[in-house]
């Protein structure tokens, strides 16, 4: 008899976690419980080595957060990005999106050695970047979300679907819009995932063509307020000066909240890809000020995309690998 409440209880345990999963991803295999048993203090670790590498950068919110969609946008959410070059494999790392830009790697790394000490080879590489962007959008007083897990780790790299799926800054709205479909996001998820620009920098090189040659006849971007084109201009100089960097969000540069569609709304988004979102089309322009409106409405539909974006197609099952180091594959 005891033998078979037992069953029963691990059948209802069972049944509890695969609902969750459909819930959660519409039944891709994830689970907010994923390491409930194997590893339970799982996101305590992540928690904890991020909250220590904020408070000495607080900057590294954005990074990690970045590297979270950077990840998610090529072969899917798998920590390709995370690999270093090495055999048949070339890094992500060198892609024009990733190179001089990409940081907060090291952070990564930490996190995976704690977990490597507390149970090895359990928790995935591409968990903890899904762990981490939520723990930094928090600890910049963004929203706080449930992560589904279980992802598992790539086998490769891809730099070249990082160089044509990532959005680019110069990109048109029709371009980035059709990068986030190819993903199965669509476009209120493109204006909310655009919000995560709220927080982060910027290299010159990303924004110089707005402020001297927009469109090739060698005059500024006019969709872009004047007076704030000429303080950019101070330190973003015609020629030089590539990697200077800039608040995306000059107002609450390490806060969280819904002042990037306030800029955008007064002409002071600094990429290209942010301003045309109220520029451009009456669609996105109306999302943008129903959230530069209500910062609420913003962090609800924000938890929703950044979790949608977090599904795009994990490796589950016996895809894939958990590695023991998350710049490399196992067998090397």
């Amino acid at each position: 008899m005891a033998f078979r409440v037992l069953l029963s209880l691990l059948s209802l345990i069972a049944l509890s976690r695969f609902s969750t999963a459909i819930a959660y991803n519409g039944g891709v295999g994830l689970s907010p419980q994923f390491y409930d048993y194997t590893c339970p203090k799982a996101q305590e670790i992540v928690r904890n080595v991020v909250a220590q590498a904020y408070a000495k950068d607080p900057r590294i919110a954005a990074s990690l957060l970045r590297l979270h969609f950077h990840d998610c946008f090529v072969k899917g959410c798998d920590a390709s990005l995370l690999l270093d070059s090495s055999g048949t494999i070339v890094s992500e790392k060198r892609s024009n999106p990733n190179r001089d830009s990409a940081r907060g790697f090291e952070v990564i790394d930490q996190i995976k050695s704690a977990l490597e000490m507390h149970c090895p080879s359990i928790v995935s590489c591409a968990d903890i970047l899904a762990i981490s962007a939520r723990d930094s959008v928090v600890l910049a007083g963004g929203p706080n979300w449930v992560v589904p897990l279980g992802r598992r780790d790539s086998l490769g790299a891809s730099v070249q679907g990082s160089n044509n799926d990532i959005p680019a800054p110069n990109n048109t709205l029709p371009t980035i819009l059709t990068k986030f479909k190819r993903q199965g996001l669509d476009i209120l998820d493109l204006v909310t995932l655009s919000g995560s620009h709220t927080i982060g920098n910027s290299r010159c090189t990303s924004f110089r063509q707005r402020l001297y040659n927009q469109t090739g006849n060698g005059q500024p971007d006019l969709t872009l307020d004047q007076s704030y084109a000429s303080q950019l201009r101070a330190n973003c100089p015609q020629s030089g000066g590539d990697q200077n960097l800039f608040h995306l969000d000059p107002v609450t540069p390490f806060k969280f909240d819904n002042q990037y569609y306030k800029n955008l709304i007064v002409h002071k988004g600094l990429l290209s890809s942010d301003e045309v979102l109220f520029t451009m089309s009456s669609d996105t322009m109306q999302i943008v000020e129903r959230f530069a409106n209500d910062q609420g409405l913003f962090f609800e539909n924000f938890v929703k995309s950044i979790v949608k974006m977090g599904n795009i197609s994990p490796l589950t099952g016996s895809n894939g690998e958990i590695r023991k180091i998350c710049r490399r594959v196992n067998h090397n």
